[in-house]
């Protein structure tokens, strides 16, 4: 009664470990990085990580916020294995406390900070020492991401101060926790402008620059990357070299940022 079994387990030994080390060798190949981004690189960030994926058979997940929260989630032993912030005062932090690789660290882009309005407004500034914010504002109030912490805001700060607006700024701005923030309170027409990214207007349809500000009223707008301390694998060591390479190059310019020259 057993012979049978016994022929049907026999034929089938060649066969199973064969494709048992296959898959086993497929699992160890599929690797998963975890990207955590600055808010104003989701639309960009979204579609290299589709395409590393799609090249290399690896997963990826993403988290988006400003580029403080991200940092001191790290800190506080969240498992990021990719960071890219929009700013270096917050890779700084986190490579003073040895949280990152810090061989990794490149600078990877740069953009441009404008000012919006809602789509139907007509404005056009010039912006210029002492131009009229208070006529643009008109009783509203101004967006941009908090200056304590959001690196938008401090850019916004340090452009509004060269200008010699920031004192009536600072009492009508509403300090949102984002870029992205701030630009769904202009897209909702919640306040008559704001400060964000170039490359954050440019995906938003419900609003429009009305100014762009002169590079020199402000410190560059630099987004650093590296990889997370301990968390530096196969397929994290994979994405933190497609992310320099020109394929992601291409998706990054294709949505407004300037591509950086490595230091």
């Amino acid at each position: 009664m057993n012979r049978p079994l016994r022929w049907l387990t026999t034929l089938a030994l060649p066969w199973a470990v064969p494709i048992a080390l296959l898959l086993g060798s497929q699992r160890a190949l599929a690797g998963e990085a975890t990207v955590y981004a600055a808010a104003s690189l989701t639309n960009a960030v979204q579609d290299v990580v589709k395409a590393w994926q799609t090249q290399t058979g690896h997963r990826a997940r993403t988290s988006f916020a400003a580029s403080s929260a991200l940092a001191r989630q790290i800190e506080n032993g969240a498992p990021a294995s990719v960071f890219l912030s929009a700013d270096e005062q917050w890779m700084d932090y986190l490579e003073r406390r040895r949280l990152i690789d810090p061989g990794s660290r490149t600078d990877l882009l740069g953009n441009r900070l404008v000012l919006i309005t809602p789509l139907d407004s007509q404005a056009v500034v010039e912006l210029e020492p002492g131009f009229d914010l208070a006529r643009l504002l008109g009783t509203g109030r101004l967006a941009t991401g908090d200056p304590a912490h959001v690196p938008v805001g401090q850019y916004a700060r340090a452009a509004l101060t060269h200008l010699g607006v920031w004192a009536l700024a600072e009492k009508r701005l509403v300090r949102a926790d984002s870029v992205r923030a701030a630009l769904a309170y202009v897209e909702r027409g919640e306040v008559p402008a704001g400060i964000v990214y170039a490359t954050d207007a440019a995906v938003a349809p419900r609003v429009r620059v009305a100014g762009i500000f002169p590079a020199t009223s402000h410190p560059p707008i630099v987004y650093p990357m590296a990889l997370v301390s301990g968390q530096a694998d196969e397929a994290a060591k994979s994405l933190h070299a497609f992310l320099r390479g020109d394929q992601a190059g291409g998706i990054f310019k294709r949505y407004g940022f300037s591509l950086r020259p490595a230091r």
